[in-house]
């Protein structure tokens, strides 16, 4: 089978795996991975199909309860790795009462152990160093091996077997869609579809019984929780911002730069005597209005010197380096990069406005269909007029009358 089908498949079908992976206690051992969720959502005020997100998720080995997890229109990046990682060590009590939802998730505390696969996200400086910072071991798992991530996949596997259930499911090949247009059946945006995640494992997953625990998630969790001796980040805050991707700068005198945008904060003053020492400067993808600056004393946070500036994503930075460089622009400065992303950002609204405008249009045509508001036209057995009444003495009684259509509701 290996000459005809190739080696992989073949291990997947023969090759024999008799251990197991295996954790004394919740948080000894705890996974990572992303996937591609197979359902489309849709825009929150266009009702427009945006796409597939991403989903990353964390499950601890130990109780298989879900600890964590982030969902993102974005490919898999530090950045989801931090948010799901964040949002698998806090107290999550406040994060579902924000979403109305009822139920319970226990599971929270920084892992002694995250074992992930060979993804770049996980590979970056920030991350080791981040984990290092945390006593976090990283184990890679070997290349080419998805079975050392079996608890994960087996996870994934099952929360997508629950997606397929809902409206806009791609469902997992070609021979189960069949001729099922997804984005035409799309219905929830990415909110709802976090919501419906979150009330799928904390109701669902962590309340069916486990086979390999012959009990749920959440009372194996409940059971070994105070003994598991579990660790919390003082600042929820600076463990967030220690699994952001960074960057190493020199302070100028006029600040930091970063992403030919001139940072600056009162506080930096005290650090312009160390003018040859290079910084970690901490960003979020998401939001380059600002940056946090590691020092010895703490974090401070600095933003743009020119306080007009709008906050920008790093992909609308990213975006407006390649059209300049399109343009034959070789040299880039703050002022240009912020005129463009402007300029592409109103082209993006017009082409919305447009998009809504031709929506509307047709709606305003919709009584110009060829098929007609009313049928008028006639049953073959219908009567021309009613019989008359045998007494002629009243006008309006005698009144032969007028055939008149009985209409039904089709519900």
């Amino acid at each position: 089978m290996a000459r005809r089908e190739g080696k992989d498949k073949a291990d997947r079908r023969h090759l024999a795996t008799p251990g197991t992976l295996t954790a004394a206690h919740p948080l000894d051992i705890v996974q990572i991975d992303h996937t591609k969720a197979d359902v489309t959502v849709v825009d929150p005020v266009t009702r427009c199909p945006l796409g597939r997100p991403t989903l990353t998720v964390a499950i601890d080995v130990n109780t298989r309860m879900v600890l964590g997890f982030h969902l993102s229109l974005e490919p898999p990046s530090l950045l989801s790795v931090a948010l799901c990682l964040t949002h698998a060590v806090m107290d999550k009590s406040h994060w579902l009462a924000a979403r109305g939802i009822n139920t319970d998730w226990p599971a929270h505390g920084i892992p002694r152990a995250i074992y992930v696969d060979n993804g770049a996200e996980f590979h970056a400086r920030a991350f080791g160093l981040a984990c290092a910072e945390y006593q976090i071991d990283l184990r890679y798992r070997p290349p080419g091996t998805p079975r050392y991530g079996g608890h994960i996949e087996r996870l994934i596997g099952t929360m997508m077997g629950a997606v397929h259930l809902l409206p806009g499911s791609h469902f997992s090949n070609i021979f189960e869609r069949g001729d099922l247009d997804a984005e035409a059946e799309a219905v929830m945006t990415l909110g709802e579809l976090e919501t419906w995640l979150a009330l799928e494992i904390t109701g669902s997953y962590h309340a069916r019984i486990h086979s390999a625990l012959e009990t749920t998630p959440s009372a194996a969790w409940v059971a070994q929780a105070d003994t598991a001796k579990l660790r919390m980040p003082a600042d929820l805050r600076q463990f967030l911002v220690d699994f952001l991707p960074s960057e190493q700068r020199v302070l100028q005198r006029d600040g930091f730069h970063l992403f030919h945008i001139r940072y600056w904060s009162d506080e930096l003053r005290w650090l312009m005597a160390q003018e040859t020492r290079k910084y970690t400067l901490k960003y979020d993808p998401r939001d380059l209005s600002r940056i946090f600056v590691l020092t010895e004393e703490g974090i401070i946070e600095a933003r743009p010197a020119d306080l007009t500036r709008p906050a920008i994503t790093l992909w609308e930075h990213r975006a407006a380096r390649r059209a300049l460089r399109e343009a034959g622009r070789r040299s880039v400065d703050e002022e240009l990069i912020f005129r463009t992303i402007e300029a592409q950002r109103d082209l993006v609204d017009s082409a919305a406005r447009q998009t809504k405008a031709t929506r509307r249009h047709q709606a305003r045509r919709a009584h110009l269909d060829p098929r007609p508001m009313i049928d008028m036209t006639p049953r073959p057995d219908a009567p021309e007029a009613l019989p008359a009444p045998e007494n002629k003495n009243n006008a309006l009684k005698d009144h032969p009358g007028f055939y008149v259509e009985e209409w039904y509701d089709d519900d």
